[in-house]
């Protein structure tokens, strides 16, 4: 668990909003809590990084998360300071609620089944990682912080994401950060533009090559290519699982 010098900055910001309602962008897409432009790219500070579960067994990589879970992150902290709860668990409680949610989960457990994972964890199903078995668990995204293109949710491919020196650097310094904290986790990373920042910290010897499913396809609803891709990586992916050791 980690408590940064930015959630103790922004916790007398966050502390001004309302409680228990919805968050609107003009609450939250603000220059107070705005930690970078470039252009059309902002990056804004949310809640999302304040605990890292050191003792997962699996890794859920996204690119960046959006503005629903922004927004929910937001709230969540909100709930948790008007709690007077300990910053420890304000960052577990953030985290959990703002993991994968809606038909992309759905997607990921069922991609996860089909690959045996639920087995070799010793659990029934692999949506108990988001339920009973969330020990197990960690979701996390190169880009910690939310990061939108001209108001938008960035997807890491327009722009394409090392092609932005600052935001590449950041996905690897944050991964490096985040991975070295994690003892011999599978790493799952969700899509083409988080796989590219896992290659490159696999050469630099952050991270193990073995220990990453390659070639699992982005699970949004959106991507329709992810059948196909599925089953293209699933031999190699299978055999990933069934050698893996923790």
């Amino acid at each position: 668990m980690r408590a940064t010098n930015l959630f103790l900055q922004y916790a007398p910001a966050i502390m001004e909003l309302p409680v228990g309602q919805p968050y609107t962008k003009e609450q939250l897409l603000t220059e107070q809590f705005l930690l970078r432009r470039e252009g059309t790219i902002e990056m804004y500070y949310a809640p999302h990084n304040e605990y890292v579960n050191s003792d997962a067994k699996v890794v859920l990589i996204g690119i960046t998360p959006g503005w629903h879970e922004m927004e929910l992150a937001y709230r969540t902290a909100r709930a948790g300071l008007e709690e007077g709860l300990a910053l420890d668990e304000i960052g577990k409680r953030v985290k959990m609620a703002s993991q994968f949610v809606g038909p992309t989960r759905a997607n990921i457990v069922t991609m996860l089944n089909k690959l045996g994972l639920h087995a070799r964890l010793g659990i029934c199903d692999c949506a108990e990682l988001f339920d009973d078995a969330d020990h197990l668990l960690y979701s996390t995204a190169i880009l910690g912080y939310p990061v939108f293109v001209s108001g938008r949710n960035y997807n890491g491919h327009s722009p394409a994401l090392q092609a932005v020196p600052f935001l590449k650097n950041w996905a690897v310094a944050e991964m490096t950060d985040e991975l070295t904290q994690i003892k011999h986790p599978l790493l799952i990373p969700l899509g083409r533009a988080v796989q590219d920042i896992l290659r490159l910290l696999a050469a630099a010897g952050v991270i193990q090559e073995r220990r990453c499913l390659w070639g699992f396809p982005h699970p949004s609803g959106a991507n329709g290519h992810r059948h196909r891709q599925f089953e293209e990586a699933f031999g190699e992916m299978r055999r990933t699982i069934a050698e893996l050791s923790w």
